[in-house]
C-alpha cells in the first residue's frame, strides 16, 4: 500500500534457490513447538501457535469460527531455520466439510503487511482509507458485514520482514533469500504448502487473493504451486494489481503511462460530480484507446494539442493552462497538487478523492508523505497488535511492520520477464481449464490503474471463456473502504466461488 506498490512490481533477478527445505510441519507442529526453543542469532524465541474462538455475523447469520495465530519457519538447503513467516487464520467451527474452500491471502509493497486485507475479508474490520478518517479514530474491532468466512476459511500470510514475520539472517543474506520477484515466490509458494500440510488441507478446494504488489505475485504463485509443488488453485482474485510495468519508455514517447492514469482522474471526477457510471466510464475508456492515443503520438501537432487540451481538460475538472503545459500527459502526483490547489489540499494517489491539507502549499514540491498512507498506519497497526497478542494472546517480543520501508528500500527490481506477471496469469489459466480469475481495482486508484487491467484483460484470449473477467469499484486503491463498494466486491467474489 505504499507508492511503491507500482514502483515494486519492477522486482528483480534472483540469486539463491531454496531447495531441499525439511517441511515445516515435520518439526514445528504449531503448539507442539518447545517452548525453550531458541530462534537463530539472539533473538527471544515466537510463542507456540495460539488460538481463540469467536463469533461474527455475516448476512443476518451467526457464524462461530476458531482464530489462530502462528509462525511457519522457511528453512536453507542444510535444515537451518533461516526466517519465520507469521500467519493469522479464520477456520469455519463444526465438522469439517471436504468441499469448503480455503483462500490464501497477501498483500503488496514489497514490504506490506496482510492486514489491509485481513480487515477486507476477515470476520472483524477496522476503518481506514477513507476521506475524514483520522488516524486517532477509535480503532476497536467491529463484525465485518462484507467478510467471506460464511463461504471459505481464510489465511493471511505475513512475508519476511513484515507483521512480525522476520528474516534470522544477515541482511545482504536476507536480500539475497527473501527481497526480491523470484525468491519471493519460491518461499511463499513453500510456505503456502507447509501451511496446508501442516492443517490437513491439500485435498480443500483453494484460492489465493493478492493485493496490489500482492496482485503481481498471484499469477506467479498459483503457476509455481500448480507446476512445482503440485498444489493446483480453483481460482485466484487480484485486488488491485499492477499486472506489468509501462517499461522504461520515456514518459515524454510512450502512451502507455498517461493512457493508464487518464480513466482514474476522469473517474474523480465524475464521482465528485455525482456522474459516476459504467456507461461514463465506458466513454472515457474509449477515448483513452481511441482519440487520445492517436493526439499523443502526434506529438507536437498544434491541433492535436488542443484537441487534448479541450477534451481532457473538460473530463478532468483541470484548468486548460495545466493541460496544454502538461501536453495532455497528466503526472499522478502534479495532478494531485493541481486538482485541490484551490482548497490547500493534497489528493492521495491511493485514492485522488482523499484528501489532506497541504502544510507546505507553496513548495515547490510535495513535502509530506500520502494523505492515505499517513492515516492508515496507526488504526490497523493498533488494531492488529491488539487483536493478535491481547484477544488471540500470541505475544512474540517483537515489532509489528505494517509498511516496512526497510523491505522496500532493499527490493531488487530487476528487468527483463520479473517487471511482470501477464505471463504466468496466460500460462496459468491455460494449464487449468476450470481456473478462474478475477481481477478488481477502485476506480480512483492511481497507484494501480484500473486500465492498465483493463488492456490485459482484453488482450487475454481465455477472457472470450469468461474465466478472467475484471470488476470496478467507487474508490480507490482500498476501494472495499466504502461499505457498498466491499458489499459489492463481496458479491462479484461469491460468485466466482459459486457460493451461496
Amino acid at each position: 500500500m505504499k507508492q511503491v506498490f507500482g514502483a515494486g512490481v519492477a522486482a528483480f533477478m534472483a540469486s539463491l534457490v531454496l531447495v531441499g527445505a525439511a517441511p515445516a510441519w515435520a518439526q514445528d507442529k504449531g503448539g507442539d513447538k518447545p517452548a525453550a526453543e531458541k530462534s537463530a542469532g539472539d533473538l527471544p524465541a515466537f510463542p507456540a501457535d495460539k488460538s481463540v474462538k469467536q463469533t461474527t455475523v455475516i448476512a443476518g447469520k451467526t457464524i462461530a469460527y476458531t482464530a489462530t495465530v502462528g509462525a511457519l519457519p522457511v528453512r536453507d538447503e542444510k535444515g537451518k531455520k533461516v526466517a519465520e513467516v507469521v500467519y493469522t487464520s479464520y477456520v469455519l467451527d463444526g465438522p469439517r466439510d471436504p468441499n469448503r474452500p480455503i483462500t490464501i491471502a497477501f498483500n503488496g509493497g514489497p514490504g506490506a503487511a496482510s492486514v489491509y486485507l485481513n480487515f477486507a475479508l476477515g470476520p472483524k474490520r477496522v476503518q481506514f482509507g477513507a476521506e475524514g478518517d483520522s488516524p486517532s479514530d477509535f480503532s476497536k474491532l467491529q463484525d465485518n458485514p462484507a467478510s467471506w468466512l460464511d463461504f471459505t476459511d481464510l489465511v493471511f500470510i505475513d512475508p519476511v520482514g513484515t507483521g512480525f514475520s522476520r528474516s534470522l539472517v544477515g541482511e545482504e543474506e536476507t536480500k539475497k533469500r527473501f527481497y526480491g520477484v523470484k525468491q519471493d515466490i519460491e518461499y511463499l509458494s513453500r510456505i503456502v504448502f507447509d501451511y496446508l500440510v501442516k492443517t490437513e488441507r491439500l485435498t480443500s478446494p483453494k484460492y489465493l487473493v493478492g493485493e496490489s504488489y500482492g496482485g503481481f505475485r498471484g499469477p506467479r504463485l498459483a503457476y509455481e504451486l500448480q507446476t512445482d509443488l503440485g498444489v493446483a488453485v480453483k481460482g485466484v482474485v487480484l485486488v488491485s494489481p499492477l499486472l506489468t510495468s509501462a517499461g522504461r519508455a520515456s514518459q515524454e514517447i510512450s502512451p502507455l503511462p498517461s493512457m493508464w492514469t487518464l480513466p482514474s482522474i476522469a473517474a474523480a471526477k465524475l464521482e465528485r460530480d455525482g456522474k459516476l457510471t459504467p456507461e461514463a466510464i465506458k466513454a472515457v475508456e474509449d477515448y483513452t484507446r481511441g482519440e487520445y492515443m492517436v493526439d499523443l503520438m502526434k506529438g507536437s501537432d498544434p491541433a492535436a494539442l488542443q484537441r487534448l487540451t479541450t477534451k481532457v481538460s473538460a473530463m478532468t475538472g483541470l484548468d486548460p493552462d495545466y493541460v496544454r503545459r502538461a501536453g495532455g500527459r497528466l503526472e499522478t502526483q502534479s495532478f494531485l497538487r493541481e486538482v485541490f490547489r484551490d482548497k490547500g489540499r493534497l489528493g492521495s494517489r491511493y485514492d485522488s478523492n482523499v484528501t489532506s491539507l497541504d502544510p507546505f502549499p507553496n513548495a515547490p514540491t510535495q513535502e509530506v508523505n500520502d494523505p492515505i498512507l499517513d492515516a492508515i498506519i496507526a488504526p490497523t497497526t493498533s488494531a492488529i497488535v491488539d487483536f493478535t497478542t491481547r484477544i488471540v494472546g500470541w505475544k512474540p517480543d517483537a515489532r509489528y511492520e505494517a509498511l516496512s520501508g526497510t523491505v522496500n528500500r532493499l527490493w531488487d527490481r530487476g528487468r527483463g520477464p520479473d517487471t511482470e506477471s501477464v505471463t504466468d496469469l496466460r500460462k496459468v489459466v491455460s494449464v487449468d481449464p476450470k481456473l478462474k480469475v478475477l481481477i478488481v481495482h477502485g476506480y480512483n486508484d492511481l497507484s494501480c490503474p484500473f486500465f492498465a487491467s483493463r488492456l490485459v484483460v482484453d488482450a487475454m484470449p481465455a477472457t472470450a471463456a469468461g474465466r478472467v473477467t475484471l470488476s470496478n469499484y467507487p474508490g480507490g486503491h482500498m476501494f472495499y473502504s466504502r461499505p457498498d463498494s466491499g458489499a459489492a466486491f463481496r458479491k462479484d467474489v461469491m460468485a466466482l466461488y459459486g457460493a451461496k
